[in-house]
């Protein structure tokens, strides 16, 4: 590590902790040549995920956006952000463990729907109506009878 005040490219660790975290490690080094201390934080180097979108247009992957879209389907709905917060947390993790680089917004979109239709129904109907881009009243209704009959079966 290159001493910020020498240039020195020798140093000693003297202190190293872990983050609240848990994703960086804090080190405090001494410089072997002028003896001034500074600090390094180390991190997991991570490669952005592309959304691959409808039109074929590629995006950064944001959690946030996904935070978003359940929070505004979930809108005046019995769900705690406990219960959002956590369903955000098991996407990010889906989807960083796929390990590609690239996925597409449908794929999302489905685990989204997926997380959805065991929290609230309604948020579930709320979030598919836009996902799959109902175009009448009748598809509505069809993906009602299928969680109307998902509950009798249950």
């Amino acid at each position: 590590m290159k001493c910020p005040f020498c240039s020195s490219l020798d140093s000693k660790v003297v202190d190293s902790r872990l983050s609240e975290d848990g994703t960086t490690i804090r080190r405090r080094r001494e410089c072997s040549e002028c003896s001034k201390r500074y600090t390094t934080y180390e991190k997991i180097e991570s490669t952005p995920i592309l959304v691959i979108k409808n039109n074929g247009n590629r995006q950064i992957f944001d959690i946030s956006k996904i935070k978003n879209g359940i929070i505004k389907a979930c809108e005046k709905r019995p769900v705690s952000m406990v219960k959002i917060e956590k369903l955000v947390s098991d996407i990010e993790k889906k989807v960083n463990n796929t390990l590609a680089q690239e996925i597409s917004s449908k794929k999302i979109g489905d685990l989204v729907m997926e997380g959805l239709k065991e929290l609230d129904d309604v948020a579930y109907v709320r979030f598919a109506s836009v996902h799959r881009q109902f175009k009448d009243i009748n598809t509505l209704m069809e993906e009602i009878k299928k969680l109307v009959n998902k509950d009798e079966i249950n």
